[in-house]
């Protein structure tokens, strides 16, 4: 076994001149310290998480290609409005892929039983052929388990998890999520259904509202039908929800929420008041699937609401160790059940640079999901 190990990895870079670079670069790791181990990535998907930092705010439209077949490197112009969102990034050479699965290579003094052992892992530069990281930063797969089915173990499993125990942790009896045909939807529906939390789910065609029925789902509402709004009042009036995951963040879907929240709360009120009704209705934006600014009718919301944003490591830092180990053997325990992932295509690391892979993966197509193998 080499000492060391060289392989490509996926870099984007935003430039002075107000271009976006992604390109393959050749890295070298070193052997494992103790603790350490070295992991041939077998698989790593493209999760809309990542496309922030893969593409940021570049033009796609502006794409152009250069180098080799093996070696590609694709150029976007990133538009005047967009660049100072990534003046702290300027001129740095940043590795992507927030999480990804493959088997140990090499294993560092105290970190031997991993040696040969297929593991899920998490901690960004997973777009690469080999990743060197600390022992207890993985989690052995379980027996039988293929690479492809712990690539996404970590990302969507314990997002969908963090909205329910925020919810419990919060006092809300009922969630209300958008852009609910994804893989994390169709996870979080699950769940719900195991743990007997009523969900609306809230989606965008009939197509993607079959794929939700079909798993068990009670409340699947098209955000497109005329009767949109008056639906997700009743829903929400069933089943009092009061806490709203949306994963869309641009234009006024998150608004309509939180405004039905309030209507189906007036329900209910034995008197007028101008200040609305007295039920705390909480809207978190964890996505960003339109990057359009956020629209906010907060005159119908009356005075007891919150908006914020929801990241999945602030809420495990602030839920804790406990909390935070029985998500993660909750997912080990149901990974081909519950938090089963579907792809696309898998395709190789330089195919991760093909002009139109770039913009399949960019269209964030709920059925769409692009998973990297970097050992092919």
């Amino acid at each position: 076994m080499s000492d060391t190990f060289t392989g490509l990895e996926l870099r984007s870079t935003a430039t002075e001149e107000g271009t976006l670079v992604l390109s393959l670069e050749e890295t070298t790791l070193t052997p494992p310290g103790e603790g350490e181990i070295v992991v041939r990535v077998e698989a790593a998907p493209i999760n809309p998480s990542d496309l922030g930092l893969l593409l940021g705010p570049a033009d796609v439209s502006t794409l152009q290609t250069s180098g080799h077949a093996d070696r590609p490197t694709v150029t976007f112009q990133i538009a005047r409005e967009r660049q100072g969102g990534v003046r702290a990034r300027l001129g740095q050479s940043l590795p992507v892929g927030n999480e990804g699965a493959g088997t140990v290579v090499a294993a560092g003094a105290g970190a031997e039983g991993l040696q040969g052992r297929r593991v899920g892992m998490m901690g960004g530069a997973m777009y690469a052929q080999f990743r060197k990281l600390k022992a207890r930063d993985v989690v052995p797969l379980p027996e039988g388990a293929s690479a492809a089915d712990g690539a996404s173990m970590f990302v969507n499993p314990l997002t969908a998890l963090g909205f329910v125990e925020t919810a419990r942790m919060e006092g809300h009896k009922a969630i209300v999520h958008t852009a609910a045909a994804s893989n994390l939807g169709q996870m979080l529906q699950k769940i719900c259904l195991a743990d007997g939390v009523p969900l609306v789910n809230i989606v965008r065609s009939e197509e993607q509202a079959t794929i939700l029925r079909d798993i068990g789902a009670t409340y699947v509402l098209n955000s497109r039908d005329e009767d949109f709004r008056r639906k997700l009042v009743d829903a929400i009036a069933e089943t009092q929800a009061t806490v709203a995951f949306d994963a869309i963040g641009g234009g006024s879907l998150g608004s309509d929420i939180v405004q039905a929240m309030e209507q189906a709360a007036a329900r209910n009120m034995k008197e007028f008041s101008r200040y609305g009704s007295d039920s705390f209705k909480q809207l978190y934006i964890y996505g960003a699937l339109d990057l359009s600014p956020t629209v906010l009718n907060r005159l119908a919301f009356g005075f007891q609401w919150s908006v914020s944003g929801w990241l999945l490591t602030p809420f495990m830092k602030r839920a804790g160790a406990e909390v935070v180990g029985r998500m993660r053997q909750r997912v080990v325990d149901e990974l081909t059940t519950t938090f089963a992932s579907n792809y696309t295509r898998t395709i190789a690391l330089a195919e991760a640079l093909d002009p139109e892979v770039i913009r399949a993966y960019d269209r964030k197509a709920t059925g769409e999901k692009y998973l990297i193998d970097p050992s092919r």
